[in-house]
């Protein structure tokens, strides 16, 4: 009777993973199922790149204004420095600001960053989510090499037709 039982379970389990499993929509790049829809390809347009890489370029070249006005009224950012998240329509510019104080604390000069492809791309309606490999290099005292490997996770929304950063967070690798 348990054997009965705990197939009958098992089979139920397969059925209903198999039911949520996305299906390909023809000719719509779009893969849907009753809850969610995402893109197919892992290439994300280019006005979600264009505000990413000036993100990432304001990260070492400590440019506050262009990340003005990128972030939404409740956005997120976290990071590995000192106090580690900040918050609002401002938190690109905070964070811009915290990543050029800890450079001068360490006196880290010739900052720059390159931007591997992305493998995680989803979009919704209006949200976006994606991983953005990133490899950080630069200059410490007595001419010794920095680098800084990981990804930023980044959750944008279309708002009024504009892309803007709902979270952005630093994952550093190993």
């Amino acid at each position: 009777m348990t054997k009965n039982i705990l197939l009958i379970l098992t089979i139920g389990l397969i059925a209903s993973n198999l039911s949520m499993q996305p299906v390909l929509e023809k000719g719509t790049g779009l893969r849907v199922n009753s809850h969610i829809a995402f893109r197919v390809d892992s290439i994300p347009p280019s006005e979600v790149m264009d505000v990413v890489q000036i993100v990432i370029s304001a990260s070492y070249n400590f440019n506050i204004e262009s990340v003005a006005g990128l972030y939404t009224p409740n956005a997120v950012v976290a990071d590995d420095e000192p106090p580690y998240s900040w918050n609002g329509p401002t938190a690109g510019i905070q964070w811009v600001n915290a990543v050029e104080k800890a450079c001068k604390d360490l006196h880290l000069t010739k900052l720059k960053a390159n931007i591997s492809p992305v493998d995680v791309f989803h979009q919704s309606s209006d949200n976006i989510y994606l991983v953005v490999p990133v490899a950080y290099t630069g200059i410490l005292p007595g001419k010794a090499k920095y680098t800084a490997k990981g990804a930023f996770t980044f959750v944008l929304r279309l708002v009024n037709g504009k892309c803007m950063i709902k979270s952005q967070a630093w994952m550093p690798g190993k």
